[in-house]
């Protein structure tokens, strides 16, 4: 389920990529398995379609997923497209670790951060 913030200065078609992206490396969108339509998603979510083709249109340049003409988005089932999810999880997290340190916080903070999260998960 993707889950969006509004308030949260966040793009919300980034949101939907994040989400997207989460769901498959979670596990609960596999190589194959179709996404909703453009229509469908935005209906469900409430926001405009357009967001959501733009969002489909980065995750299709990233190789993350896959369309064809008539039947759909699909989740791309290749090893290319896994390594493709975690460079982007990989390059959020160290835009997010620089943002961090740029704001004063210490690596030694930021590590103990990271081994809190963890623990939690």
């Amino acid at each position: 389920m993707i889950q969006l913030d509004y308030k949260s200065g966040i793009p919300i078609y980034d949101q939907l990529i994040n989400g997207i992206i989460r769901l498959k490396m979670l596990g609960a969108l596999k190589g194959g398995d179709a996404l909703p339509s453009v229509r469908t998603l935005a209906s469900s979510l409430g926001i405009n379609p357009n967001t959501v083709q733009k969002a489909y249109a980065i995750l299709e340049e990233r190789g993350v997923i896959y369309s064809v003409s008539g039947k759909g988005s699909f989740v791309s089932d290749d090893n290319e497209s896994d390594k493709a999810v975690r460079d982007i999880a990989l390059t959020e997290f160290k835009k997010a670790v620089l943002d961090a340190k740029h704001k004063g916080l210490k690596i030694e903070e930021l590590i103990k951060c990271v081994e809190e999260m963890e623990e939690d998960l």
